[in-house]
């Protein structure tokens, strides 16, 4: 879990996390947008963008924690998520339940979409949520009281529930006024759910990788996972990996694990085997050419990688309609 306190505020962008790599500008193709800043509350944002077959978007929440101590004005929480796999009518703007299950084959406006959610809270909007206690405060109201001093970024699991109210936001049908209660209500469960998910963690100055506190150091990391796509079809070691990004195999592993959430073996796998999947479905390649392509020594090892990783074998795919 990417867990990173910044002495300058620059939090990753959630859809890249998402994604594990950086998506260009031209391959976005945004659906709809909104932005509402509703009164004494929250200012959120819904970004739905065009899912293309190709990406392997893991579903992303994180928590930014914005501290200024010369300008407090300028402190805010903030909750994003992306998550995809709804499937909306581009005519209705919105989901729609019959393509969503296949009963509406002859819709031609259905579209599968990634959708990135912004929830910014104020210092003043939080502070309602504080409960007065002697002694030292817990974790939650430091954060709730901007009491902790420094910025700081943090992945959250999308658990059933935060995926729930997620839906709830996106999907409802409430106008005016009765929007904004509505929106409100949902909000706060977000924050209940993010804060609760946090608690696991007892300080937040307690990070597991502090090197990763250096701007050039998480650089360097997010470099590693560059290069490593550029090697899809290469096998690269990591002491060659750490040597091209000029950073320790130790600090490569850990800071690696820190900020995407999985081994270096692991993304490097889940990355060949998405692109097997497109070499062998929408290119109609071989079995036999697509290990090639990828580096494996034997058509049985790769066929052995490709069914842990997608559940079929090779062939299996290839038979699909």
């Amino acid at each position: 879990m990417y867990f990173c306190c910044l002495n300058m505020h620059n939090p990753p962008d959630i859809l890249s996390l998402a994604y594990k790599q950086n998506l260009m500008q031209d391959q976005l193709i945004l659906l709809q947008e909104k932005e509402q800043q509703i009164p004494g509350s929250v200012q959120y944002a819904i970004k739905r963008y065009h899912r293309n077959v190709q990406w392997n978007i893991e579903d992303t929440g994180m928590m930014i924690y914005h501290y200024e101590k010369s300008n407090p004005r300028e402190n805010y929480l903030e909750l994003k998520f992306c998550f995809s796999g709804n499937v909306y009518c581009r005519k209705k703007n919105t989901e729609c339940d019959l393509c969503q299950y296949g009963a509406s084959k002859s819709c031609v406006e259905r579209v599968e979409s990634v959708d990135v959610v912004s929830f910014r809270f104020s210092p003043i909007h939080l502070s309602q949520f504080v409960k007065p206690r002697k002694g030292n405060t817990i974790l939650t109201d430091d954060i709730l009281n901007f009491k902790h001093h420094s910025s700081f970024s943090k992945t959250l699991p999308l658990c059933g529930k935060t995926r729930m109210v997620l839906e709830a936001v996106l999907n409802h049908t409430y106008t005016d006024s009765l929007e904004n209660i509505y929106i409100n209500a949902q909000t706060q469960m977000l924050l209940l759910y993010s804060l609760d998910c946090m608690l696991g963690e007892k300080e937040i100055d307690v990070i597991n990788c502090k090197f990763l506190a250096n701007e050039a150091d998480r650089e360097k990391i997010t470099k590693a996972r560059e290069v490593l796509i550029q090697h899809i079809g290469e096998p690269i070691t990591i002491k060659e990996l750490s040597r091209k990004v000029a950073i320790n195999e130790c600090y490569l592993k850990k800071g690696f694990k820190e900020m995407f959430g999985t081994t270096i073996f692991d993304f490097y796998q889940s990355q060949r085997m998405e692109h097997a999947k497109y070499l062998l479905y929408e290119k109609g390649l071989s079995v036999t050419d697509v290990s090639m392509l990828l580096g494996y020594s034997s058509i049985s090892h790769f066929s052995t990688a490709f069914k842990k990783h997608t559940g079929l074998k090779p062939c299996e795919l290839l038979l699909r309609p």
